[in-house]
């Protein structure tokens, strides 16, 4: 197992950084590092730097418009993006949809949207989850019957994100009730613009707009937006969702909230001494960070074993859970520090300032209440850690 890089991987790393701290607004820097909410406009200016850069899609071939780096370059780009409080770019374009498409789909399919997916003119969001199906995905029932040239689609789609927002939506729907369930399934292209969609928002309980339920009556959508054949799509769902499990740890991004922590914890004080020298929540810090350096280990091994010739399998699972678990510790840390003072939610201090009354308490605890209870979801978003561990009990432990 070899966990050095090489000095022309460090020297990509500061080529990175350096581009980064060029060209990332100060104002996208400050909401990320607080763990406030990033619009559409900022998000698609900071793809389209990074498209222009060539930086979009590293995983993605060349050929496609991707930079093609290898496994540790791309490890090294999450890093610095981690560290710099940069925005993460929508998944479901880049990572989920595209290689989809790339791999699966064919000329007409790539030509048409392959470009407007790297440089984020199109944004997507991914039809998966129903009521009733959500871990038990094989199940859904959002149905596509063949009309001839196109398919006429009925069902609902629910915990859509940025559906909203959304251009178009990737879908998996059923097309064949004859075999096993999951043999019929089909992978379907949406414009969202569709009549026949309707999409409710779903308003959360850290009071943001980010997931929605989307209904589809009698939606037709041409066979030209069929990815590869009919009955495949869960073939094509379980080659996206393993794109979807890379790159999960996000290690650096919880370095960067271990820092914030000791910072307010330095400022904040209990009974007139800094929270920092208080013994048991040093211990509890202390505990989270050693399972964070376990985790940036574990995940480093990981990227020696694949750069070696290995893959990946249940380890992915490994990673989601302890991933979530320290991401929803240091919050609650987080929460600790501030105190009282976490309380207030983002908007209500933009209604103090609209109202010329003085914040309540510093200017860096917005956020923070926002960032604990959405958390709350991580560890069932993305396949729940119940799944996660069944997964590993499957794979690994032969249960």
């Amino acid at each position: 197992m070899d966990l050095a890089f090489s000095s022309e991987d460090r020297a990509f790393r500061e080529e990175v950084l350096a581009f980064v701290e060029a060209n990332l607004p100060g104002e996208i820097r400050d909401r990320v590092a607080r763990g406030l909410g990033v619009g559409k406009e900022a998000l698609t200016a900071w793809q389209r730097t990074l498209h222009e850069k060539g930086w979009v899609a590293p995983a993605w071939p060349r050929n496609y418009g991707g930079a093609e780096w290898p496994l540790v370059r791309r490890y090294l780009f999450q890093q610095v993006m981690g560290e710099a409080a940069a925005p993460d770019i929508p998944p479901f374009g880049v990572n989920m949809v595209g290689p989809v498409i790339y791999t699966f789909g064919n000329e007409a399919q790539k030509a048409r949207f392959l470009p407007r997916v790297l440089s984020g003119e199109d944004w997507w969001c991914q039809g998966y989850s129903e009521p009733g199906s959500g871990s038990d995905l094989a199940s859904l029932r959002t149905r596509a019957e063949d009309q001839g040239d196109h398919y006429l689609v009925n069902g609902q789609k629910i915990w859509t994100t940025y559906a909203h927002l959304a251009d178009w939506i990737f879908c998996l729907v059923r097309t064949d009730d004859s075999g096993r369930p999951q043999e019929g399934i089909s992978f379907l292209l949406i414009d969202m613009k569709t009549p026949g969609i309707t999409v409710r928002p779903i308003i959360t309980i850290d009071h943001g707009h980010s997931v929605n339920e989307v209904f589809f009556e009698d939606v037709r959508v041409p066979k030209e937006n069929l990815v590869g054949e009919p009955g495949k799509g869960w073939t094509y769902a379980k080659f996206l969702l393993s794109n979807e499990r890379t790159g999960i740890a996000h290690v650096a991004s919880a370095k960067r909230q271990v820092a914030r922590i000791k910072s307010i914890a330095g400022a904040e004080e209990i009974d007139g001494r800094p929270l920092i020298e208080d013994r048991a929540f040093r211990a509890r810090l202390a505990a989270v960070e050693v399972d964070l350096m376990a985790l940036e280990f574990t995940e480093l091994r990981l990227l020696s074993k694949v750069q070696g010739g290995g893959t990946l399998g249940a380890e992915s699972s490994l990673l989601k859970i302890r991933a979530t678990e320290i991401q929803q510790s240091l919050t609650g840390l987080l929460l600790e520090a501030l105190g009282n003072y976490a309380a207030p939610f983002e908007a209500e201090s933009e209604d103090d300032a609209r109202r010329n009354e003085p914040p309540i308490g510093p200017d860096y605890r917005d956020g923070a209440l926002q960032q604990h209870i959405y958390g709350r979801a991580a560890t069932i978003y993305g396949g729940s850690n119940e799944i996660q561990r069944n997964i590993i009990a499957k794979m690994v432990l032969g249960l």
